[in-house]
Parts: structure tokens; sequence; C-alpha cells
């Protein structure tokens, strides 16, 4: 695969600290979950309608229900509701530069490569594998400037490839490819987003 210049702003940053990029990934596993889960009140358990013993006379403490919270088959007090807010905040500053840390940390460690293009003319999933190159048992990461319709009809299938454009690049996507695949036409784009035009 050919090399292009990598600009040092964006994939040469030296990341001494790593808070900024744990925030990032975490933040985008927060809004990346859903709240489905939901526990049943007392009120809402089917039964529980007849009062199990009288109030007074038995010795045993009263009781209305037998859908009490603390009774097996009872309601759960405290519990999930199906309408919690999971999701976290981060600064938009603060996400571009820990993109810029996470992409720093895989180029440092080779992880990086850039191809002079890739536009899956034929559509083929093996020509797309072939072309890029792709080896079992590795997840890999494919920048494109544009998915066209031949890109995503050849990648569609490929089960480790992640096919996204610049300004969609995440630290959990990042970090979590053994490879990221950059077509040079990407990397004006990325610069664009992650520095500024200015500092591109």
């Amino acid at each position: 695969m050919a090399e292009a210049k990598l600009n040092k702003d964006v994939f040469g940053l030296s990341v001494d600290n790593h808070e900024l990029v744990k925030l990032a990934y975490d933040t985008y596993l927060a809004n990346s979950r859903s709240s489905h889960a939901k526990t049943l009140k007392r009120g809402e358990v089917r039964g529980g309608g007849k009062k199990p013993w009288k109030q007074k006379g038995t010795g045993r403490a009263r009781f209305g229900s037998t859908r009490n919270p603390i009774w097996r088959h009872g309601g759960v007090a405290f519990g999930r509701t199906g309408e919690e807010n999971f999701t976290k905040k981060i600064s938009k500053s603060s996400k571009l530069l820990a993109v810029r840390q996470a992409l720093s940390m895989q180029n440092a460690d080779k992880a990086v490569v850039t191809i002079a293009k890739f536009d899956a003319k034929s559509g083929k999933t093996k020509d797309a594998v072939k072309e890029l190159k792709l080896e079992a048992g590795k997840n890999y990461l494919l920048v494109v400037p544009e998915k066209t319709d031949e890109i995503l009809r050849a990648t569609n299938n490929i089960a480790n490839l992640k096919v996204v454009r610049p300004t969609y690049l995440n630290v959990f996507d990042i970090l979590n490819a053994d490879q990221i695949i950059i077509v040079e036409a990407a990397l004006e784009q990325i610069e664009n987003w992650l520095i500024g035009k200015e500092n591109a």
C-alpha cells in the first residue's frame, strides 16, 4: 500500500495522558446504550388483590398485598423504568482532540496506512478484500471521502470491516481497529474537520 504524508497535528500528537480518550470512549458507549429493561412495581404485578391475612390478632406483621416488594413474586422496588437516560456530553473541541489523540496512538503503533484510491468499481466483495489486503481475524476501519453505491455493495458483507466518512470517525472505532485504512482523498477532509482549514 502506498503511503501518503500524514499531518503531525492529526497523526503525530504525543499522548501522555489517556483521560480524554477514555472519556470520549465511554461517552460513545453511553450514548449508544438503549434503555429497554423494565421491572414491574407492586401495582403492576398480577394478583395480590386479596389481603393475605387479617390486620390484627394473628401475631404476624400486617400486610395488605402478596405483591409487596419484600415478598417472593412481589414487585421490584426502585427497579428499571425503561426511561433511564444514560447519555453523556463532551464538548466538540474535546471530542475532536480525543479523535486526534486516538489517531496518533494508532499511528504510533503503525496501525494507520493510506492507499491512493478505492473505488470498488466491480462492486464485488472478493475484489474489495483483495484490493484492501484484508486478513481474517483482524478488524479494519476504512475511511473514504464518499460512500458510493459500489463501495457499499463491495464492503457490506465484510464482517470485520467498517466503512466511514472522515467526519464520522470516533474514538471507539479507531481504538478497536487493528488497522485503519485511509484513502488519500479523505486525508484533507480529516484535517479540515479536526484542525480547521486554516491549519490543514
